[in-house]
């Protein structure tokens, strides 16, 4: 016999599965949607479930979206994606509906609880204007939900793609200088192909997209008027797929290749110099308007909040929002907007070809010197061990970081990035001790010693990363200096390898002694290859690295180079004069950024030096007032709490001192690196300023 409390128990329990079931299926149903995109298996559970429900219903934009999957480099068919996408957005949907529904009824019940203004029978979900509105707020946050999810993953594919493009778009001058040099080297154009996917660590995106037609030609078994289409059809820029479709028809027609990739070179070249042109205009229209919104506008809302502080309004806490959140994120927001601007061009920033190159792996690359194409197999074919391979990896690993601590400086010299790993921890000691040993930590003490810690932090990094790019650049000023000299020794009828040892005799600057040493290999049995690969892992520069891959496949081809480096010398040459004339003009907006700070500073040390300590003590129309002398809304001037106003002061000054430098080095390296340095500068001017004051 059922005891009627166990009865009730039961009726309870039963009720509560009953009214937390869709609640329990919504989040089952996350769990499965984050599942299916983070577990192979799952994955591929989902895919199946996904074509066999949504395929009857992606025909829409086929076309459009495919070139999109297709210029992101997704390997995903668009059948496959589009009836993921579909299965997302409407599980997605559902879930978030039914899951907002419980939400709503909770607030509800809370919102009649803590304020008794509903009736039991609306908080009640069995209500019927309860379920009318659940309902109604379920339906419509699940639409949304299911949208915002379909829209994103159609987006996402199409903001990859822009990516691309733009990436491809900064390197097309040098990727057809290459391609052009390549095939005035004599060699067949598939071979010209195959060799420029082979380099896309060089060349980047535009590398890259040869990739898709030495794929069709060498496993399709395409010929190379179809395998250039395809890559036209499939490329992310339509720059590039211009000059794939006439690439195309040029071999079609039979004409003279040289000549088109001779033309198309030169355009090139003034292309980049046009929009070197627009971006200058862009950089003074930031540079103006950076100015305007981030130096003068803080400046003139600052002024505004003390005024009203003056006559009595609570102004600190938005002064505070203000200098501690608003201010660094538009700061933050700019220099995105900043970098984005300069990739769009062609950029200068890192990733782009006037960037520093990776520190590459040693000459034969992979791993103890084995090339990666090798590795796991000896000189008879045979599998190696994997145990054997491990303990490879593990030992040129452990060599790898034995060789950066047994030369700190040439560590530095290649990766400046590195002295954060040693500054940043032991700052943190020593501002700890000096925090716990130096007495009562007031605020004044902990701001200097942060102050401090930035400067010691960020100046380590500049003086590092300064080391690092003049180095670089020493190097890359000469290139085009030792590619002319080359190409005149060897169109002399002198070989390479002679061609070197001539060439080692002249003044190169940076280069000389490098040089020297890749004579030095050559002269104990190198081969010309080899000493060219050990010369590019030691300089390890993007220009030194295009160089070396230029000559040691031109010479696969004929030992008569000169004519490639001569295109190679003019294309050196036209980066190094656009770098040149882009670090002039850019130097202008630098010494805009420090008066504009100078400016700013000067206004906050008068504000807090002359206008806030001389305030009156006690509020006007006090003691001190005579009589009859209306005050009105004066009478707040005793209130002001002047040491809050002046630290937060001196935060502003720090603040727009570190974000200021940094996009002075943006602006004018197109690398918030190179910032480093502006805004170790600026953050030692402010500290000063308010020490001396």
């Amino acid at each position: 016999m059922v005891v009627p409390e166990q009865r009730l128990a039961a009726e309870s329990l039963l009720e509560g599965l009953q009214l937390y079931a869709p609640l329990g299926v919504a989040l089952v149903l996350v769990g499965l949607l984050i599942g299916a995109a983070l577990s192979p298996r799952l994955s591929v559970v989902a895919t199946r479930f996904a074509l066999i429900v949504f395929e009857g219903a992606i025909d829409r934009h086929r076309s459009e979206r495919t070139h999109r999957l297709q210029a992101a480099r997704y390997a995903t068919p668009y059948r496959v994606y589009a009836t993921r996408t579909l299965l997302f957005a409407v599980g997605g949907g559902i879930a978030i509906g039914m899951i907002s529904a419980y939400t709503g009824w909770w607030a509800l019940r809370v919102l009649a609880v803590e304020l008794s203004a509903l009736p039991e029978s609306v908080t009640s979900p069995t209500a019927p204007v309860a379920f009318a509105m659940l309902l109604a707020s379920a339906i419509g946050i699940g639409l949304l939900a299911g949208g915002i999810i379909y829209w994103l993953r159609w987006w996402y594919p199409g903001s990859l793609a822009e990516s691309r493009e733009k990436r491809i778009d900064a390197t097309m001058p040098q990727i057809v200088a290459f391609v052009y040099a390549l095939a005035r080297s004599g060699m067949a154009f598939p071979e010209v192909m195959r060799i420029t996917a082979a380099h896309s660590d060089i060349y980047g995106a535009a590398a890259e997209e040869f990739e898709v037609g030495v794929r069709h030609m060498d496993i399709f078994g395409r010929d190379i008027v179809t395998a250039l289409r395809e890559m036209s059809d499939r490329s992310a820029s339509d720059t590039f797929g211009e000059f794939a479709e006439n690439l195309a028809s040029v071999l079609q027609s039979g004409r003279d290749l040289e000549s088109f990739l001779e033309t198309q070179h030169q355009e090139f070249r003034e292309e980049a110099e046009a929009q070197q042109r627009q971006l200058l205009t862009l950089l003074s229209t930031l540079a103006e308007a950076y100015v305007t919104l981030f130096v003068a506008g803080p400046l003139f809302l600052i002024t505004i909040l003390i005024i009203f502080g003056l006559t009595g309004a609570q102004t600190l806490t938005p002064l505070r929002l203000f200098v501690y959140l608003v201010l660094p994120a538009g700061n933050v927001i700019f220099m995105a907007y900043l970098d984005t601007a300069l990739g769009s061009f062609g950029g200068i920033g890192r990733g782009t070809p006037e960037a520093d190159k990776t520190a590459p792996e040693p000459v034969a690359g992979g791993v103890n010197g084995i090339p990666k194409a090798d590795q796991g197999q000896t000189d008879g074919g045979h599998p190696v061990r994997s145990e054997v391979a491990r303990q490879l990896a593990l030992y040129d690993r452990l060599s790898r970081i034995q060789t950066r601590l047994r030369d700190p400086l040439g560590t530095l010299r290649q990766s400046p990035e590195v002295i954060l790993y040693v500054s940043v921890p032991l700052m943190i000691v020593i501002t700890a001790i000096r925090a716990l040993l130096g007495g009562p930590l007031t605020l004044g003490r902990a701001e200097g010693l942060l102050v401090q810690f930035a400067v010691v932090v960020v100046g380590s990094f500049a003086i590092a990363y300064t080391y690092h790019r003049r180095r670089i650049e020493r190097i890359e000023a000469v290139v085009p200096d030792f590619l002319d000299r080359l190409a005149s020794v060897n169109q002399a009828g002198v070989a390479v390898i002679r061609s070197i040892d001539r060439v080692r005799e002249s003044d190169l600057g940076a280069l000389n002694p490098e040089i020297d040493r890749l004579w030095a290999e050559l002269q104990w049995g190198a081969s010309i290859e080899t000493g060219l690969k050990r010369l590019e892992a030691r300089v390890q520069t993007v220009t030194m690295s295009r160089v070396v891959a230029l000559i040691t496949n031109a010479m696969s081809a004929s030992g008569q180079i000169a004519r490639v480096l001569a295109i190679a010398a003019a294309q050196a040459k036209a980066d190094r004069t656009l770098k040149r004339e882009r670090r002039q003009e850019m130097l202008v907006y630098t010494i805009v950024i420090y008066v504009s700070f100078a400016v700013f500073l000067a206004i906050i040390v008068a504000l807090d030096t002359v206008l806030l300590p001389n305030l009156p003590e006690a509020g006007i129309g006090g003691g001190g007032t005579p009589a009859g002398v209306p005050t009105g809304g004066l009478s707040g001037f005793g209130d002001v709490d002047v040491a809050a106003y002046q630290t937060v002061f001196r935060h502003t000054a720090y603040i727009q001192a570190l974000v200021t430098g940094l996009i002075a080095g943006q602006m004018s390296r197109g690398d918030i690196r190179a910032g480093a340095v502006h805004a170790t500068v600026l953050l030692v001017i402010a500290a000063v300023t308010f020490a001396v004051i």
